[in-house]
C-alpha cells in the first residue's frame, strides 16, 4: 500500500509552473510508478481539494557537463494536476506567487 507522501515527492516550482495556478492547474513531482488515479487520490488527501484531472510527463536524462566531468541528469516524473472550479485552492502555493 502507497501512502500519499510516498507518491507526491515536491512542488515543480518554475515560472510556467506558477502561471498555472491561476487556472487551478498544480504542477508536482511524482513517484516514477505512480499512476494517474494514485496521484490524484494523493493529492485530494494531502491538500482537500477537488481533481478535475491529472496530466503526467516522464522528463527523460539530459546530458550534463562541468568542464571535464561528464554525466547525466537524473530522470523523473511530473505531474501537472487540474483542480474542479468549485475546488478551494491549494494554500502551500499562494504564497509562492
Amino acid at each position: 500500500m502507497k501512502f500519499a507522501q510516498d507518491i507526491i515527492l515536491a512542488p515543480v516550482i518554475t515560472e510556467k509552473a506558477m502561471d498555472g495556478i491561476v487556472s487551478k492547474r498544480y504542477t508536482f513531482k511524482v513517484a516514477k510508478d505512480a499512476t494517474k488515479p494514485e496521484i490524484a487520490k494523493a493529492v485530494e488527501e494531502l491538500f482537500n481539494v477537488q481533481v478535475a484531472k491529472v496530466n503526467t510527463i516522464n522528463m527523460k536524462k539530459k546530458p550534463k557537463r562541468l568542464g571535464y566531468h561528464f554525466g547525466y541528469t537524473s530522470e523523473w516524473k511530473k505531474a501537472i494536476v487540474t483542480l474542479t472550479a468549485s475546488s478551494k485552492e491549494i494554500e502551500f502555493f499562494n504564497g509562492l506567487n
